[in-house]
């Protein structure tokens, strides 16, 4: 009986993670589909979301969150954890198999804890949960407009570092932490428009991701398979690591585990293609790991809670 209990609560916490990801599900179809009728342009949409709706939602999810500076502190430690322990991993990979870094690692060192986690977290936990994968992605944002172009340029350039400067993600997050711990005021009508402005982020983040995906097609090969290993399995067990090392518990435990287990990012494509990589690979996996992650992070959801 006992034996029978327990894989009852399972499938019922497994539905339930799943029923979360519905909405999730209908916006990414519903930009899938409408992108066969309509010339929706992929660049243009990303650009929407990453130059305006994003950086809004950063700021105001900054300034507003309760989160404290030793949280926030933990929370970096972990990101960086994540991120240096799938860099090893991947660097000895690419070794092994000798494969070229610059192409194979970006999608398995960031993740999609964005586009993805953003709206997961708020439909999973409001807004508490919301703010702190917010803090999370633009944590890794640091390191994608870092260390990603490091990696894809192969070192330290001037194009690097204007891509660096020009970001309105990284300003945001500049801005949203200056503000917040200066105590620099803000009228509430203000933080009102902000907070409506950013509310659309998520929405039109899934619904463009969905535009994205119908444009790139799966190259299945040992590599891929691997990266899916690598992105999910590993990222998960790094998350773990980290938040066991840090005694990250409760909700932020969750967030961070989730998080580190998201498919992979699509500035992990379009860094590639800016600077001149082939991007068939992190292509093939960020569709291949999009499309998994619809059963795949249910599962860790349950993990997650043990």
């Amino acid at each position: 009986m006992t034996t029978i209990n327990f894989l009852s609560n399972t499938l019922i916490m497994i539905l339930d993670s799943f029923l979360i990801l519905l909405p999730l599900v209908f916006l990414a179809l519903g930009g899938y589909f409408l992108s066969m009728f309509y010339p929706l342009s992929e660049d243009t949409l990303a650009r929407i979301v990453t130059d305006f709706f994003m950086p809004v939602l950063i700021f105001y999810s900054i300034y507003t969150t309760d989160i404290n500076l030793a949280k926030t502190m933990k929370l970096f430690g972990a990101v960086s954890f994540v991120i240096v322990f799938l860099f090893f991993l991947s660097l000895l990979y690419c070794r092994l198999f000798k494969l070229d870094f610059k192409a194979f690692s970006p999608p398995i060192l960031f993740m999609n804890a964005g586009f993805i986690g953003i709206p997961l977290m708020k439909l999973w936990g409001g807004f508490s949960a919301m703010n702190y994968i917010v803090i999370y992605d633009q944590m890794q944002n640091l390191y994608i407009f870092t260390l990603g172009i490091i990696i894809v340029t192969g070192g330290f350039t001037l194009s690097g570092i204007r891509e660096m400067i020009k970001s309105p993600l990284l300003w945001a997050l500049v801005a949203g932490i200056l503000f917040k711990n200066t105590g620099i005021p803000l009228s509430d009508g203000l933080i009102e428009a902000l907070g409506y402005c950013g509310a659309g982020a998520p929405a039109l983040a899934i619904f463009a991701m969905g535009c994205s995906l119908r444009k790139r097609r799966i190259i299945v090969d040992i590599h891929l398979l691997s990266g899916l290993i690598l992105r999910f399995v590993f990222g998960f067990l790094a998350g773990l690591a980290a938040t066991a090392l840090l005694n990250i518990t409760g909700m932020e435990r969750v967030v961070i585990l989730v998080a580190s287990s998201m498919p992979s990012a699509v500035f992990s494509v379009v860094l590639p293609l800016r600077y001149g990589i082939n991007p068939r690979f992190a292509g093939s996996l960020i569709l291949a790991s999009s499309i998994l992650s619809v059963f795949i992070i249910p599962v860790i959801f349950y993990l997650s809670s043990l």
